[in-house]
């Protein structure tokens, strides 16, 4: 079965629509990859955490910071089709 992604934040912060933007884009990024990407709204004041299925692949209170898009596609990609090419999204090295 394919994976689901879960983001989990804080409504009383205003960060419904930094999840949904970031939901569009995996949505986009990994049509044919994902069963599903759901928003929940958290009871925990603060918490803004992305999972696939029950793996948490960030958490903005471990990070301190909000993951970059291109960051949270390679995560994502990572765990769920790892030879799959990001194109312009794709880490360069060195």
């Amino acid at each position: 079965m394919k994976p689901s992604i879960t983001i989990e934040y804080c409504p009383k912060c205003g960060w419904m629509l930094r999840a949904a933007y970031m939901a569009q884009e995996l949505l986009t990024t990994f049509a044919d990859d994902l069963h599903s990407v759901t928003l929940q709204p958290s009871e925990v004041s603060g918490r803004y955490s992305i999972r696939v299925n029950d793996d948490t692949v960030f958490d903005r209170k471990r990070e301190g910071r909000f993951p970059e898009i291109k960051e949270l596609k390679q995560l994502i990609r990572d765990q769920v089709n790892p030879g799959k090419d990001l194109g312009h999204s794709e880490k360069k090295s060195d």
